[in-house]
């Protein structure tokens, strides 16, 4: 398929090739409400990705070999966990995050958030997402450890810590009021940017937000957001070969000891303001003691 775009340095215009993926991404728009195939397209895939990055761990739990890469391996998770998780995961998603999910197109597009193709290079992809995780992990640390003050705590973020030993579904098991103001830190990031890449730096087409980005961006977070929740800490997980990422192994912790290691994605702020003491003091007691069950 061919477009005709307007080139802003001229009056003449230019036709650009559009590839298969492109094509069908038109295809998907041509003669439908762009209000209505976003809000579909986006929470179905925020459907599949959510549940299906699940499946993995779950089979682990039925593989006694997986079982040694369990974190709390003395706290099992029951069928009635599971079904009592899935049923009020799926009401939030459907009552609360997919009217969100809706909103957000008309909201962004007023913005100038484009939809339509071609798509953006890898270069600003990458660019853009890196600075997505950044402000997500910054708003997510301060907001969460709020969350943690006492009256806050007991009327909203104790739901979502109904799970000391958390499993990949509950990452978004929580009250509706934690789900909308943590969410901020996902959506506002990517709104906040383009605002600041088209209005205040004027930065040029290229550097806009782009739907496509966006939804690269929830993707990524939400494998991040369930493999943090998993419970597993296998030899090939991130944090094994990126430092500074959080994973299961830094999170899990939060939920078994409720404090403490508030960040998302990354460990720097809980290193800077020292919240991650406990954490490093408790791992380096239990590698004492699996080197000395070893040992004996």
């Amino acid at each position: 398929m061919d477009i005709i775009v307007k080139n802003n340095n001229a009056t003449l215009t230019d036709t650009i090739q559009l590839n298969w993926f492109e094509t069908r991404w038109e295809q998907m728009y041509e003669g439908h409400n762009p209000l209505i195939v976003t809000g579909i397209f986006a929470f179905v895939l925020h459907e599949l990705v959510y549940f299906g990055r699940f499946v993995p761990f779950l089979i682990c739990d039925f593989i006694p070999y997986f079982q040694k890469y369990k974190l709390q391996e003395a706290k099992l998770n029951t069928n009635e966990d599971y079904w009592n998780c899935t049923k009020k995961v799926l009401y939030a998603h459907f009552v609360f995050e997919g009217p969100l999910i809706f909103l957000f197109h008309p909201f962004a597009t007023l913005l100038g958030m484009k939809v339509s193709a071609p798509f953006p290079a890898w270069p600003q992809i990458v660019t853009q997402i890196a600075i997505f995780f950044i402000y997500e992990d910054f708003y997510h640390y301060h907001i969460h450890r709020f969350m943690h003050w006492p009256p806050f705590y007991k009327k909203v973020h104790k739901v979502h810590h109904e799970y000391a030993a958390p499993f990949g579904i509950a990452a978004e098991y929580a009250h509706p009021i934690e789900t909308m103001i943590l969410g901020m830190g996902t959506i506002g990031g990517p709104l906040i940017y383009h605002a600041c890449a088209s209005f205040l730096f004027d930065l040029g087409e290229k550097w806009d937000l782009h739907l496509t980005t966006m939804l690269i961006w929830i993707v990524l977070r939400l494998f991040q957001a369930i493999d943090a929740h998993s419970g597993y800490d296998f030899p090939w997980s991130l944090c094994h070969w990126v430092p500074f990422w959080g994973g299961a192994d830094f999170h899990d912790y939060h939920h078994q000891a409720f404090i403490g290691n508030y960040s998302s994605s990354f460990r720097i702020w809980d290193y800077l303001f020292g919240t991650d003491e406990k954490y490093k003091v408790f791992r380096k007691r239990q590698a004492e003691e699996r080197r000395k069950m070893k040992l004996n």
